[in-house]
């Protein structure tokens, strides 16, 4: 492989359709602003170099990114592209990642708003993260012991498995289908709405209104803090350790908790046909 060491490339499109090229202690920078530095480039190692230009890893097929940085100025650093692996790097601009199919991300710190959307087998395990709208419409996700900040989160996603991770968000999960959380903690607002197929298991869920017009959802051994008016028009099957605060309107299936202060059933849509359990004291 073509070694590239110790370079500044300003302009745009400066290693377009590249091959079999190792690029170390390089910067992509400069007054010209040059934009798609390696676009359509193929079998491509990059260590220890920055990014500060747009676009620079369109159409890209077999990339290693190692130990490098993409700043805010990288807009929609990573599009349209296969089999990447992206290790110990900051990736801070917009719009990362997005039409690409099998990334792998560890130890790496991203602050991307519109991070990671309509992708395809995706792996982020040890990172942390802070975006808005974060991995829309992706397909195949697994994540593993990430910290997320964000907003609107994993909306649309499907056929994924989300564990061991923190999260600080609104509208997580909105949409999603076929999707098991597992060993996570998760505080925001209206949970996992309009869900399909979507398993929490051993998770502590914070927030009001969560979980509501979900269908086939199932809660195993999970804890609710400060969720009031949960599962309304919801097919749910769970099993909740502790307090939920209120519980409004499921549609079907059965629900074991501990405490729960109040049962709302009233003005539903819907005749329900749902088995509430309540372990240690009757609801008001």
């Amino acid at each position: 492989m073509k070694e590239i060491k110790n370079m500044i490339f300003p302009d745009e499109r400066a290693l377009y359709n590249e091959n079999d090229i190792i690029i170390d202690n390089c910067q992509f920078k400069g007054q010209i602003e040059g934009e798609s530095a390696l676009k359509e480039a193929n079998n491509v190692i990059i260590r220890n170099s920055l990014f500060d230009l747009r676009y620079p890893l369109w159409h890209v097929k077999e990339c290693k990114i190692d130990n490098s940085n993409m700043t805010i100025n990288c807009r929609a650093p990573l599009w349209y592209s296969t089999n990447i692996e992206i290790n110990k790097t900051n990736i801070y601009g917009v719009k990362a990642i997005r039409e690409c199919e099998n990334i792998n991300i560890t130890n790496c710190n991203i602050i991307s708003n519109e991070f990671g959307w309509k992708n395809r087998k995706v792996i982020i395990n040890n990172s942390e993260i802070e975006a808005e709208y974060i991995l829309l419409d992706t397909k195949e996700l697994f994540i593993d012991n990430i910290n997320l900040k964000g907003k609107y989160s994993f909306q649309y996603i499907s056929d994924s498995t989300i564990q061991n991770s923190r999260f600080d968000t609104k509208d997580m999960l909105w949409h999603a289908k076929n999707v098991i959380v597992k060993n996570c903690h998760i505080k925001g607002e209206y949970l996992g709405w309009y869900s399909e197929n979507v398993t929490f298991i051993n998770c502590n869920i914070i927030g009001t209104q969560p979980l509501c017009y979900a269908k086939n959802l199932k809660l195993i051994d999970c804890t609710m803090e400060d969720a009031d008016l949960a599962f309304e028009y919801s097919d749910v099957e769970a099993t909740i350790i502790g307090k939920v605060d209120s519980i409004k309107n499921p549609i079907s299936g059965r629900i074991v908790v501990d405490e729960c202060d109040e049962i709302i059933k009233e003005n539903s849509k819907y005749q329900d046909q749902v088995e509430i359990i309540i372990k240690n004291k009757e609801c008001a």
